[in-house]
């Protein structure tokens, strides 16, 4: 699963194999079809955890005394700083109208219970997806143009803004 999500991150669903994986982790490439009998099982199973990360993550530093925008900045600067890759959901998201169902499911997830987790922490609906959005949009532009300050200029709108 961590180099089906290295490949997402990278370069989307399309951009990974079963056979590529296998050889990555040194396995037959039935091995990985054993777990996953679909490519997208496998890449639906990855949103899942990384979903489930993310959220914890985030949770764990809202439950230390940081503020629910903080602890999201908190989350995608970690993942943009530790792995240097897009958030695994914003690249599926940004062609989820051609991904198979399962998995365009498990991206939408990702935001939904984003966007939930930020009202509940007493963000207006508008607010939240402002937050979203400028996270993953400051991540696209840190990645694109290789300057993880293009991220932080953008996260910092966010935290003047409140």
């Amino acid at each position: 699963m961590d180099a089906a999500e290295r490949r997402i991150r990278g370069a989307g669903y399309n951009g990974f194999s079963f056979r590529e994986i296998a050889s990555e982790i040194g396995v037959k490439s039935a091995s990985v079809h054993y777990h996953f009998p679909t490519k997208q099982a496998l890449a639906a199973a990855v949103a899942r955890r990384y979903t489930e990360r993310v959220l914890h993550a985030v949770d764990m530093d809202v439950a230390r005394g940081d503020g629910a925008v903080e602890a999201w900045i908190a989350a995608f600067r970690r993942a943009l700083r530790d792995d240097g890759r897009m958030c695994l959901c914003g690249a599926l998201g940004a062609t989820s109208r051609d991904l198979p169902h399962e998995v365009t499911i498990e991206a939408r997830r990702f935001f939904e219970l984003s966007l939930s987790r930020l009202t509940q922490s007493g963000l207006s609906e508008t607010r939240a997806m402002q937050v979203m959005a400028t996270l993953e949009g400051g991540m696209l532009l840190a990645t694109a143009l290789e300057n993880p300050e293009a991220f932080e200029a953008a996260a910092a709108g966010l935290v003047t803004a409140q």
